[in-house]
């Protein structure tokens, strides 16, 4: 079992940048994938990006495409998104999450607690 914390969320203004991070403990994230996800209030939980571990393959969602980066450290056993050219529409609690089976698009079993990220207009 892998346990998530994530960190780096905050208030930015619209157009500025963050860096989230989503380290591991408990276990490496070996051949699992790795996604980031996102609900603002009212609305659904929203992929964002995802990563398989093994490969560093990524994807991420159409809405945040050349503006969001996902990738790994592995050295840090952390995967961390870089949110560039920020919306107000970005504002929502952002969580990491992890597959056991490597697979970016099916079930996540383990989920951080999340970070919020809020962005001004």
């Amino acid at each position: 079992q892998v346990q998530l914390v994530e960190s780096g969320g905050g208030l930015v203004q619209a157009g500025g940048s963050l860096r989230l991070s989503c380290a591991a403990s408990g276990r490496t994230f070996g051949s699992y994938a790795v996604g980031w996800f996102r609900q603002a209030p009212g609305k659904e939980r929203e992929f964002v990006a995802a990563i398989r571990w093994r490969n560093g393959y990524t994807f991420h969602a159409d809405s945040v495409k050349g503006r969001f980066s996902i990738s790994r450290d592995i050295v840090k056993n952390t995967v961390l998104l870089q949110m560039n050219s920020l919306k107000p529409e970005d504002t929502a609690v952002y969580y990491c999450a992890a597959s056991n089976d490597g697979g970016l698009f099916g079930q996540y079993d383990y989920w951080g607690q999340g970070t919020q990220v809020t962005v001004s207009s």
